[in-house]
């Protein structure tokens, strides 16, 4: 594992909630073409998505490396919602589906979200929780592989964050909302 120096010295500071200055995809192409071989294969293993994606299965996941570590956590935070919503709705969670308790942060987000109102605001509050557990994981070496990984996660989640639309989101929910008023009257007319 080598340190990547010129790389991490180049990478403008990011900001939770701000406009991501590039793109992830372009960001992996550098990051790529500046890694070591091993380290540039796992690129391909980061993402927001537990399971993980190409190359996932090279992840050093058992070793308890960085991915490893985000993916556990990332996978408690999604197993505890699973496990709050399906009690709010009064619906089995599935035993195979236990969520680890260890990982109390992700445990304290998922309560910290169910109390708001805003689903929106519920949401922002999840990914600056996963923000800072990325924060938590990556340690303090800037110029290792990990903290290349931890930007690829972190320009993910400002992409993430970048991509919700309050007012097309509106927009859409009035829409959909308004078409179940008129299959709802419709229907009761037809009757």
């Amino acid at each position: 594992m080598g340190s990547y120096y010129y790389l991490a010295a180049q990478l403008p500071y990011l900001v939770y909630g701000q406009t991501p200055p590039m793109s992830s995809a372009a960001f992996r192409e550098l990051a790529g073409s500046l890694l070591d071989k091993e380290d540039a294969a796992l690129l391909d293993a980061v993402g927001l998505d537990p399971g993980g994606g190409e190359g996932a299965e090279d992840a050093p996941a058992s070793e308890g490396g960085f991915i490893g570590r985000w993916r556990e956590w990332e996978r408690a935070l999604r197993l505890n919602l699973a496990r709050y919503r399906a009690g709010k709705l009064k619906r089995d969670g599935g035993a195979s589906a236990e969520p680890p308790v260890h990982l109390a942060d992700a445990v304290a987000a998922v309560k910290a979200a169910a109390a708001l109102d805003s689903p929106l605001e519920a949401e922002f509050l999840l990914d600056k929780a996963r923000w800072d557990a990325i924060d938590h994981f990556q340690g303090i070496d800037w110029f290792d592989r990990n903290s290349i990984y931890a930007y690829l996660l972190k320009l993910l989640l400002l992409e993430r964050r970048a991509a919700f639309q309050v007012e097309e989101g509106f927009a859409e929910y009035k829409a959909l909302y308004a078409s179940i008023l008129d299959r709802a009257q419709s229907v009761g007319e037809a009757k």
